[in-house]
């Protein structure tokens, strides 16, 4: 049975839908992302999982028990969950150890159990020797840190994150994004976690869900997400890519008469997402029998791990954003050729 069931699940004030029929399914243990732009529902979703607003439609249920429905709706303490909000939430005036034993107090543990569980979770997220501080004393990161041991300590049955590292700089936000894979990994509690933050949401993610006006456009596993983008929309938001008109003929993608891929497709206009990263940019023709064309670089932009190139294909009006190693440096107005891995084309809807 899975651990957590979304059907139908709808938010809407007044006129305004936020939330659309989103019907998503975890099983017991895995770590699924809400990912999308500001406004598109994800934050709304993950409040109405906690129980702290109700749906107007649809259902959300644990273990086969609804706990939230329009009109009948568990209180948030009584749901067995965890929760880490954007700010961590910790107590200002308790010391570490205090703030990790809280919930355990809470919940009327004998005091050697809470002395044992408190003494073996800091010592998993590495501040048994900072135990006596205050929240005033730590790094942004060792405040995550606590937030994250208070919410895994008491074992929820659920654990939901949200944007828990927006307020870390891009260093902090790097190692903490492993640092919550390795807890989950460690102790397997079903995860929801919300982010507009890509790459937060590839490192740590079983399957990602991504979201745009109230509605999930697609679920997966993130290279899947990445390689075979369902619509438009995914294509765009998830990672950079070129969105060219196509043609499907006899059982192959054409653009501009060049064959890049077959397809199952009908006969018929077709758009397709082919990222920087399926091209490779070459001196000479390339020896293999793919698909390759003649091209100018027209712009370029150094990114240290990485050149992001535009060329334009001899003879078209295409402009296609494509990615090369740092060493691979082209002036612009050089004359190349790219060619294309036709495993990584994907057509869109």
């Amino acid at each position: 049975m899975p651990r957590l069931t979304l059907s139908g699940l709808t938010k809407a004030y007044g006129k305004l839908t936020v939330v659309d029929g989103v019907n998503l399914t975890l099983e017991e243990g895995e770590f699924v992302s809400l990912l999308g732009p500001s406004g598109c529902g994800k934050t709304t979703t993950l409040r109405m999982i906690a129980g702290f607003v109700d749906p107007t439609g649809g259902t959300i249920s644990v273990d086969g028990n609804v706990l939230s429905a329009p009109g009948a709706v568990v209180p948030p303490e009584r749901r067995g969950m965890s929760m880490i909000f954007q700010s961590y939430a910790i107590w200002p005036n308790m010391t570490v150890e205090e703030n990790v034993a809280f919930g355990l107090k809470l919940r009327k543990l004998p005091r050697e159990e809470i002395r044992r569980r408190t003494a073996e979770m800091l010592e998993v997220v590495k501040l048994n020797h900072l135990a006596h501080r205050y929240p005033a004393e730590l790094s942004g990161g060792q405040q995550q840190r606590v937030a994250l041991a208070r919410a895994i300590v008491v074992k929820p049955a659920v654990l939901l994150l949200d944007e828990p590292l927006s307020n870390l700089d891009a260093n902090l936000r790097e190692e903490m994004r492993f640092e919550i894979r390795r807890l989950h990994d460690e102790f397997r509690i079903t995860t929801v976690y919300v982010t507009h933050d890509q790459a937060e949401a590839m490192a740590t993610s079983d399957r990602i869900a991504v979201m745009n006006g109230g509605r999930i456009e697609q679920v997966d596993a993130p290279h899947l997400l990445y390689t075979r983008p369902r619509t438009r929309f995914v294509a765009g938001f998830v990672g950079r890519t070129n969105l060219l008109e196509a043609r499907a003929e006899g059982g192959m993608l054409r653009i501009d008469g060049l064959a890049l891929a077959p397809t199952t497709q009908a006969d018929g206009p077709a758009l397709v997402s082919l990222r920087p990263q399926a091209m490779t940019i070459l001196d000479a023709p390339p020896t293999g029998d793919g698909p390759a064309l003649e091209a100018m670089i027209v712009e370029r932009t150094y990114l240290g791990e990485a050149w992001d190139y535009v060329v334009t294909p001899t003879g078209s009006a295409l402009r296609l954003r494509a990615s090369a190693p740092p060493l691979a440096a082209y002036e612009v107005g050089k004359a190349v050729w790219v060619e294309i891995d036709p495993r990584q084309v994907a057509v869109v809807q």
